[in-house]
């Protein structure tokens, strides 16, 4: 991991209508983290995700990807580099596994099916889905495996940036904790930075190499799990932890 932001936000406010979403929120995020996200519902979590893949824009402040300020580049463009992962998946209902995986790289290789199907191949491997699978639809598939479609089909154009909204929380507990090892593991082994939200305090200590803490609109500790075990910021950060 080295050190040069890969996101950044700078004194960034959003507001929808008169409410106050976000607000003066500042953070850098380096190249290969692993940020976990957790906070009460309507505390700005996913609001600060969309901001990331310009889904959403800032009202004041910007934010910064690879250096650019998202509000003035190619959103298409940008997309391509950042994966998305959300909680029910999403996944193409008349697809395929295989052609679900598969959306992003043909937009990218043209025609070059070649190239496609080996990144089809290989990430089907990294997420442990069995080849069998394939040709299978959504429909019949178990949640676990809807979910390791789409992590696969977010992973699939080899983004830099991979961003999940709290994307095991449909699943059951068994299949949440092996998940959560797949993450892991695939952070290890690709180095790709992740921003994780969740509303689950244990699964946040386990996988962010850094947790951030939100509430109301702000970020009130940032910092590794030990930290917030030992030192928490907050009564707020003191209830979450404990509890």
């Amino acid at each position: 991991m080295s050190g040069d932001p890969i996101i950044r936000f700078d004194h960034v406010g959003k507001s929808y209508g008169v409410n106050d979403v976000l607000t003066d929120v500042s953070l850098s995020i380096a190249r290969g983290e692993f940020v976990t996200v957790i906070g009460s519902s309507g505390c700005g979590k996913t609001t600060l995700l969309k901001l990331i893949n310009g889904l959403l824009s800032p009202d004041t402040g910007a934010v910064y990807v690879e250096g650019r300020d998202v509000s003035t580049v190619d959103q298409i463009v940008l997309r391509r580099n950042i994966g998305y992962a959300i909680q029910g998946v999403g996944l193409f209902p008349h697809m395929d596994v295989w052609h679900n995986i598969a959306y992003v790289p043909t937009l990218l290789n043209k025609q070059n099916k070649e190239k496609t199907r080996r990144a089809v191949k290989k990430w089907m491997e990294v997420v442990r889905l069995d080849p069998a699978l394939a040709r299978r639809y959504p429909a019949e598939l178990s949640g676990g495996q809807k979910q390791r479609v789409g992590i696969a089909r977010a992973l699939a154009a080899s983004p830099d940036i991979l961003l999940m909204d709290e994307p095991f929380g449909a699943v059951d507990d068994i299949t949440r904790k092996a998940l959560q090892d797949e993450i892991l593991r695939i952070h290890r082994e690709q180095g790709v930075t992740i921003v994780f939200i969740t509303h689950d305090i244990g699964e946040a200590l386990k996988l962010g190499s850094r947790v951030l803490v939100m509430d109301h609109g702000g970020i009130v500790q940032d910092g590794p799990p030990d930290e917030l075990r030992s030192r928490p910021a907050t009564a707020f950060v003191r209830e979450l932890v404990g509890g």
